[in-house]
């Protein structure tokens, strides 16, 4: 047994764009030989991206990554002796499995159909795919190499059948998405499988953003001890390399430093913005800056994912609009260099309210006329959309999205939901995060108090509870499937709990309608929430 190199090729597919995956696994291939790697790691479905979603039920996608899968074997014949293994659906005897295929001097030398398909949260393989029953285990200058696929590492039994068919090291390739505290759930669970088959394991994750999805790579290897000897930095594209010495064991190797939670969900708003804008192709974004918190983390992270010339940031006054807002959102928008508009609105809600003044005559102004305003704002924006070919990115924020604090057609008007993953309580932690890098966020738009300032003196906690108590019966009920009486017991205000979860339910009709978003959470208003808008039960 000769010592051998392993590289980690963790790339940033985009999804359907087969000869640039290709191009990009073939430059990965280039650089590990060119540093005398042996092995090649690619991610899950590396060669399409993923998820592809209904593109596996198109004959044409699956026959052009055939096609695409044949020319890059035989590319790959000029790194002699090297092995690439590279993820791709694979039409069976059995039917399309999520597949990869171990290629070496122009030959597939094996290949593996995964057999664990996840078809919970984000994930429906199951709709897709024929799962496997068969081991894979190939042998490169006397290494014994098992392979597996993503969700097959979080059972135990693909790890065993590759160990009790013959192998040494167990390769992990994955397209695992980004939330809250994933990086060490994925290491623990790893761990485990290590416990029981003693083999060390090398990981190999994607990065990159995929419509709601982030993956962020955070690829990494661990010993037979389950100790980490290599780790790749997260939400970064790179090459990484473990070596195998003689004795079958992963050698110590660089290990990138942990970053805080709100480093990483930062980074994973970045990540985000800066895939869909420029995966989608467009020249840029536009921001309604209100002088508040939630529009100010949002705008840090437009300029941070995309630079300043490709954002602009527009403010629309009304008759309620605070001298400190029109200061603050100027100070923000001066800080970060972006292009910056005020565009009044008090002559267009005027204009609403006289053409509707004699269908209104006799009734109490209410929420009607505050939405008019926020109409108004989500017109102007699109409309600026439309004539720029710029994405407006959406502020709400999660705890908005919850209990339907916002506008249908109004502030929810846009392309890109950017934080409608984040509770309002994290967001202040985000912001204070980025204004540790540089204090780019004005300090009293951290520190007054929240208002949608479409009434006079209105502030959120006028019809909310505290952001405290409102985020964590939020988490409780819908991240953690937590009941009322569960709530209750732990100490939460029953009649907080009772309208947090009222509201939740009679606002899903909105969220239906709201623009995608990243998701940081375990459980995110969208892929992975699927409750009925027209239904009676209620707990």
């Amino acid at each position: 047994m000769s010592s051998q190199t392993i590289a980690l090729a963790q790339i940033n597919p985009l999804l359907g764009d087969l000869p640039g995956n290709a191009r990009l696994i073939s430059q990965a291939a280039a650089e590990a030989f060119k540093k005398g790697a042996t092995v090649v790691l690619t991610p899950e479905l590396s060669l399409t991206g993923y998820p592809p979603e209904d593109l596996l039920l198109r004959p044409a996608f699956i026959e052009a990554a055939e096609a695409e899968l044949k020319r890059l074997t035989i590319e790959l014949k000029q790194f002699p002796g090297l092995v690439v293994i590279v993820g791709h659906p694979q039409q069976t005897s059995v039917g399309l499995q999520n597949y990869a295929s171990v290629l070496r001097d122009g030959q597939v030398i094996a290949g593996y159909a995964k057999q664990k398909l996840p078809n919970h949260e984000v994930f429906d393989e199951v709709r897709y795919f024929v799962a496997g029953n068969q081991a894979c285990v190939f042998e490169n200058a006397g290494i014994q190499y098992g392979l597996i696929l993503c969700e097959d590492a979080w059972h135990a039994g693909p790890a065993k059948q590759a160990h009790d068919a013959g192998a040494q090291v167990l390769l992990v390739l994955n397209a695992s998405p980004y939330h809250l505290h994933k990086e060490a759930l994925r290491i623990e669970v790893l761990r485990k499988q290590i416990a029981i088959s003693k083999m060390p394991l090398i990981y190999v994750n994607a990065v990159g953003g995929q419509d709601e999805l982030v993956f962020d790579g955070g690829s990494f290897a661990l010993n037979s001890q389950g100790q980490v000897v290599m780790a790749m930095p997260q939400f970064d594209i790179g090459l990484g390399f473990v070596n195998l010495n003689a004795e079958g064991e992963l050698e110590q190797g660089l290990i990138a430093p942990p970053q805080s939670i709100e480093a990483q969900a930062y980074q994973a708003l970045v990540l985000g913005v800066s895939d869909y804008v420029q995966k989608n192709r467009f020249p840029g974004v536009i921001i309604g800056l209100s002088g508040g918190v939630d529009s100010a983390l949002v705008l840090a992270i437009a300029v941070d994912a995309l630079g300043a010339d490709k954002v602009r940031a527009v403010m629309m006054a009304s008759r309620y609009t605070a001298d400190i807002s029109w200061i603050d959102a100027r100070e923000m928008a001066q800080n970060l260099g972006v292009q910056y508009d005020e565009i009044p609105i008090s002559g267009p809600v005027d204009a609403f309210e006289h053409s509707l003044a004699e269908q209104f005559r006799g009734l109490e102004l209410d929420a009607t006329e505050e939405n008019i305003q926020a109409r108004v704002r989500g017109t102007l924006l699109m409309a600026l959309s439309n004539k720029t070919g710029r994405l407006v990115l959406t502020t709400g924020n999660k705890s908005e999205m919850a209990v339907g604090y916002c506008t249908l057609y109004g502030d929810m008007a846009g392309g890109f939901a950017v934080i409608k993953d984040i509770a309002k309580t994290l967001v202040y932690r985000l912001c204070a995060y980025r204004n540790s890098i540089e204090p780019v966020i004005p300090e009293r738009i951290l520190t007054r108090a929240p208002s949608a300032e479409l009434r006079p003196d209105q502030k959120d906690q006028d019809s909310l509870p505290s952001y405290e108590a409102l985020d964590a019966i939020v988490e409780r009920y819908m991240e953690q499937n937590q009941s009322i009486a569960q709530m209750i017991a732990a100490g939460f205000d029953a009649d907080s709990v009772e309208k947090v979860t009222r509201l939740i339910k009679l606002n899903e009709y909105k969220r239906r309608q709201a623009p995608p978003g990243i998701k940081v959470t375990t459980r995110a208003f969208g892929r992975d929430w699927r409750y009925p808008i027209t239904s009676q039960f209620r707990a």
